[in-house]
């Protein structure tokens, strides 16, 4: 019966020992979540490091997973961990919904193990916990457990469509069947963590987005990609359109003691549950940012619902915030960045870039006080900090970072 597969069964059948050899000699054995090398594996470990490697390199992720380790050596100290620590811990890797989706799977995983005493044993078992895919449920499965699992995360389907050929755009389901299909069948039924982990080596140290280094690599007898020198054609992946861009201004408000208002976000919506300044969106009407004096057009959004692409970013503490500064007539002054007056910070994000325009207030303390009344009376949970105090205790956005060390 012939292969469903775009490679013969010579191929199929060998690529596993071709690739587990080069592991063996050239591989890393050092990351610190590797659990290759022990007979009893540690779940906790794998799934934490694979939460963190969603979207991110290892060389970020390697002082955040040690300082979590410190932290929260088990799971049980990270479900217990309050919010803020956690937030605290994350800042400035980004995607931030793993890290809530980690406090909150860390508290399924707690009550697993008091129903059962032991963690998920199942492939089902693990996609249930919040966070969780099938590709990350495989490699916990594979190398948190030392059970059967399979992975077809970003680095495998780089290497599986340059390997088979696969010219499929990666983000249409047809193609990611295809590719699972494959993933399945070339992982061992034994080993498949080592397998599994051998697969990442693969595509973050030889089968890399650009200038892959096809010369080292075992499997590159029968990669078509690479008897077509096309390595770099793969993944297929139909082209993004360019990301929108957004504009608002962020206000330091500051005290008298040089202490800045903090405000924690809603959990939903940008950097949700992080901690951050007053944001004050502003809607670009015309016009580019000038070269001569470094403006935009752009109009004040004084309310949500001015346009709706801020219904969910405009939240109850900023409109408290500008409602009490327009009834007192306050007014921010820009603050002068270090290489263009007046030139507002640029942070991308996944979906959009960013332009903040930092804003300075000084405001007194009978109006420290009528401001802090307003946004207790709303239920908002603020603080006021110095930088130092902010950086140190809170999570902050690297955006916020950004501000307060121009």
């Amino acid at each position: 019966m012939p292969t469903p597969f775009s490679q013969p069964d010579l191929a199929l059948n060998s690529f596993a020992p071709r690739l587990l050899n080069w592991f063996e000699t050239d591989g890393r054995h050092d990351l610190p979540w590797q659990q290759h090398q022990t007979d009893t594996p540690n779940p906790y470990i794998v799934w934490l490091s694979e939460v963190m490697l969603q979207q991110t390199q290892v060389k970020t992720v390697l002082p955040y997973f040690a300082r979590f380790m410190t932290s929260f050596p088990t799971v049980q100290d990270l479900a217990a961990a309050d919010w803020d620590t956690i937030a605290e811990h994350w800042a400035g890797m980004g995607y931030y919904a793993r890290a809530r989706n980690l406090h909150k799977g860390a508290k399924q995983l707690v009550e697993i193990i008091n129903e059962t005493g032991d963690y998920p044993q199942t492939l089902a078992g693990w996609e249930a916990i919040s966070g969780v895919g099938p590709s990350t449920a495989g490699a916990i499965m594979a190398m948190g457990l030392h059970k059967y699992g399979v992975i077809c995360d970003g680095n495998v389907k780089r290497v599986l469509t340059r390997w088979a050929g696969i010219d499929g755009d990666i983000t249409k389901s047809a193609t990611t069947k295809e590719l699972w299909s494959l993933a399945t069948r070339l992982t061992p039924k034994e080993n498949s963590g080592l397998f599994a982990q051998a697969m990442m080596d693969m595509g973050a140290t030889l089968c890399i987005r650009r200038s892959p280094a096809c010369t080292l690599c075992p499997l590159k007898d029968d990669c078509i990609a690479h008897a077509q020198r096309r390595e770099t054609d793969y993944p297929v992946k139909a082209k993004k359109q360019p990301k929108p861009s957004k504009f608002s201004n962020a206000l330091v408000i500051e005290n008298e003691s040089g202490e800045i208002l903090w405000l924690q976000r809603p959990d939903n919506g940008i950097w949700g549950g992080l901690w951050s300044l007053p944001l004050q969106f502003v809607e670009k009407v015309s016009g580019e940012i000038g070269k001569a004096n470094k403006t935009v057009n752009s109009v004040l959004l004084a309310v949500a619902s001015n346009e709706k692409v801020y219904e969910t970013e405009f939240t109850t503490a900023e409109q408290v915030i500008f409602e009490w500064l327009a009834e007192h007539n306050l007014q921010a002054t820009s603050v002068s960045h270090t290489l263009l007056d007046d030139a507002p910070i640029k942070h991308s994000l996944t979906h959009f870039h960013w332009y903040l325009q930092p804003q300075k207030l000084i405001i007194d303390n009978l109006q420290i006080r009528t401001l802090n009344d307003k946004l207790a009376a709303a239920n908002i949970n603020f603080k006021w900090l110095s930088q130092q105090k902010a950086r140190d205790s809170l999570g902050l956005p690297r955006a916020m970072v950004k501000i307060i060390e121009i």
